[in-house]
């Protein structure tokens, strides 16, 4: 009986034209491959783009190179720790030997008999002094070249343009080539149809699809890899200008509540605050205002360094709304509803809310996933009480409680709103699209919609991902807020730093020490992260730094109570230094902290540290981060270097783009973008063509009926993301 011919399309899984183990099956999985489609777009990260054979002794670590040599022996091996499987092998050229270790790959072992000959192009990689060849590109050779400085640009030079691609266990960056290479020669080219029209491709002389993935995958030249990459980062760039430009259109087809704030009572509500607005949050709130005065829905970002003052923007945003009256009700409030990303901060909102808003007759509800409070409390009209869940919930759906702050409890299905208003994320890129979407899709007419982040982003990017967002920035810091002294400090000179911090304490300031991980590695595991704890800490400036002092620890693993005392103590003053982790990375607000301990800074992103770095610019005292490195690797040592080095989070995030490509504070996994579009990110020239291209689509074709292939396209890769 002859065998079933299938014919290979983009939509063709995987596991119905290869044989595949159980472990390469988890393998792809575990990279996002199922279909052939999804291996022709699985992009390698480099290629192994070696200029000249070298021979064995004049190799350097480092470098990638071709050695041609005779295999002297091969075995298969296990790491020692990692217990990883992997093929060891002995090679030779006269001038020398080297090993060459593939790991994952233990197979090859029974491919190199002694006494062959073979081409090895690889990265020489140096372990405490001895060199070796790490995953070398194997070919067998008849023989050696005559000449060893023989140049690869000759005949055969595509031969060992090599893709690397990332990998995992079970799937190498030689299997995703081959398999690649035998999708190719199935006639799958044939199949695929180029979403992007010629003319667009014309006009920014981009290779057609079918060009691209052959350029991209089995370049011949440099040149030929670099423009499928441009084609790539263009075509990533393009398709998410294209979902968020329809989705916005599709948002302000919506109603939403028309409303305009009474000038007078605006100006009371502002004279309430200890302080006169800046110039940018006073533009800030103009822009939101005349959003909120449309009747269609509002989608602003509003970005603002750590410490500029995006919350007092949103409470007087919150008060516009919640003072106007609903359509149906010349008595009733309009609602607001407040998202924050952790109960702490929450908590903390809710605090601060009761405070702009006391002795008004407007009540506050906080919802978290540990409880339910009220203010006013009928007890103690200037404090909050704790309710039920329950009776929250009622007095939220008949619009008693116009103003709720929570976490993610406030997207449940059992949260439902009478007229709400104005939905506010704070700190919006830790929320999910799912969950950030929910919070505006609780009623017919659709909220307002105000985003915030401290989280400074490029422009280009902030283009890209959020190229449907109206942006607001706030670039002015209060007026006596003085900069963060920023030092990164050596082992010898932590004495001197505690003396400053004993200095600073005593002139009655508080300290945050943060730790990476809460408790002490187990001595057992050989691979467990060897950096400081908050409970050893803790105990070791408890007991031999600063006895004098009150410590106190505070981590993700306590109760909900246990934190709220802690911080609330912290706040209070009773505790002089609080040892935590990040969970007190974002929002965290105690003016009187004006110093902060990072141990092992090179493990934190740098939007990590810089958020945590902000936690002690709270108020008109000097304030002071130290840092420390548990390494001396160049690149996390010139990432600390820009960290101290930085003027504010904005200039942060353009310097982190350079350093690191996809960047931490805007990086590709924060962002669902790949490193391929990151790398188009950092060119504004490509962002702006992208969203112009997409603007002039949107324009004529809101729906994309008319371009069936673009619209399956966003569709397949954008379903779930939110306007914003």
């Amino acid at each position: 009986m002859p065998a079933k011919i299938i014919t290979v399309t983009p939509s063709t899984s995987l596991a119905d034209i290869f044989r595949l183990t159980p472990t390469q099956k988890v393998g792809l999985t575990k990279l996002g491959i199922a279909t052939v489609n999804d291996l022709l777009y699985y992009f390698p990260t480099r290629y192994s783009n070696i200029a000249e054979v070298k021979l064995i002794r004049d190799l350097t670590a480092g470098e990638n190179t071709i050695v041609y040599g005779r295999v002297v022996s091969a075995k298969t091996a296990k790491g020692f720790h990692s217990k990883i499987p992997m093929t060891e092998a002995v090679i030779e050229d006269g001038t020398g030997k080297i090993k060459a270790i593939w790991f994952h790959q233990a197979y090859i072992a029974k491919q190199l008999e002694p006494d062959t000959m073979v081409k090895l192009a690889g990265r020489v990689e140096d372990r405490k002094g001895v060199l070796y060849l790490a995953n070398p590109e194997l070919e067998k050779t008849k023989e050696l070249p005559i000449d060893a400085g023989h140049s690869l640009f000759g005949a055969d030079a595509a031969a060992f343009f090599y893709p690397v691609y990332p990998e995992t266990k079970g799937i190498t960056s030689r299997f995703l080539y081959h398999h690649i290479q035998k999708v190719f020669s199935m006639g799958v080219l044939g199949q695929v149809v180029d979403p992007i029209s010629e003319e667009i491709l014309t006009c920014y002389h981009l290779p057609s699809l079918r060009t691209a993935l052959v350029w991209i995958h089995t370049p011949q030249k440099e040149g030929d890899a670099q423009a499928a990459r441009k084609r790539f980062a263009f075509e990533e760039v393009f398709m998410i200008q294209l979902a968020r430009q329809r989705d916005r259109v599709a948002f302000e087809s919506h109603d939403a509540f028309t409303i305009i704030p009474d000038s007078v009572a605006l100006l009371r509500f502002i004279d309430r605050f200890p302080f006169t607005p800046t110039d940018s949050q006073s533009s800030a709130l103009e822009s939101i205002f005349a959003d909120l005065k449309k009747g269609t829905p509002m989608a602003r970002l509003l970005e603002g360094d750590v410490g500029s003052g995006k919350t007092f923007v949103a409470a007087t945003a919150a008060y516009a709304v919640v003072a106007t009256a609903p359509r149906d009700n010349k008595h009733g409030n309009l609602q607001v509803a407040y998202m924050a990303p952790t109960e702490i901060l929450a908590e903390q909102h809710f605090k601060s809310f009761i405070e702009y808003f006391k002795d008004l007759p407007i009540q506050i509800g906080l919802l978290t996933g540990s409880g339910a409070k009220k203010f006013p409390s009928k007890v103690d009209p200037a404090g909050a009480t704790a309710i039920s869940k329950p009776q929250l919930l009622k007095w939220v759906a008949d619009g008693t409680i116009p103003i709720l702050i929570g976490t993610h409890a406030l997207i449940e299905k059992s949260v439902q709103f009478k007229n709400l208003a104005l939905a506010i994320v704070d700190e919006q890129h830790r929320f999910g699209t799912r969950q950030r979407g929910k919070l505006t899709k609780k009623d017919t007419v659709l909220p307002h919609f105000l985003s915030m982040t401290a989280t400074p982003i490029p422009r280009t990017l902030a283009l890209t991902i959020y190229g449907n967002l109206d942006l607001t920035v706030i670039d002015e810091m209060p007026r006596g807020r003085l900069p963060v002294k920023t030092e990164l400090i050596t082992p010898s000179a932590r004495k001197k730093m505690e003396e400053e911090i004993r200095t600073e304490l005593r002139r009655g300031r508080q300290a945050y020490v943060i730790c990476p991980r809460i408790d002490e590695p187990d001595p057992e595991k050989a691979l467990a992260l060897n950096v400081k704890s908050v409970t050893a800490e803790a105990e070791r400036i408890a007991t031999n730094v600063f006895p004098e002092f009150e410590v106190g620890v505070l981590h993700g693993k306590m109760k909900p109570s246990e934190k709220e005392w802690v911080m609330a103590e912290f706040t209070k003053g009773t505790i002089h230094i609080l040892v935590a982790t990040s969970v007190v990375e974002v929002g965290v607000n105690v003016p009187n902290a004006t110093m902060i301990v990072i141990e092992g800074a090179e493990r934190f992103g740098l939007a990590q540290l810089h958020q945590l770095r902000g936690r002690v610019l709270r108020s008109t005292h000097q304030p002071y981060c130290y840092l420390f490195a548990s390494t001396d690797n160049e690149t996390s040592i010139k990432r600390l270097k820009a960290l101290v080095s930085s003027k504010n989070g904005f200039e942060l995030a353009e310097l982190d783009l350079m350093l690191r490509g996809s960047g931490e504070l805007g990086g590709g996994k924060q962002w669902g973008i790949s490193d391929l579009g990151m790398e188009a990110i950092k060119n504004i020239k490509m962002v702006e063509a992208a969203r112009t291209e997409a603007s002039n689509i949107i324009t004529i074709d809101p729906d994309l009926t008319k371009h069936p292939l673009l619209r399956a396209r966003i569709e397949a890769s954008h379903r779930d993301t939110h306007w914003e």
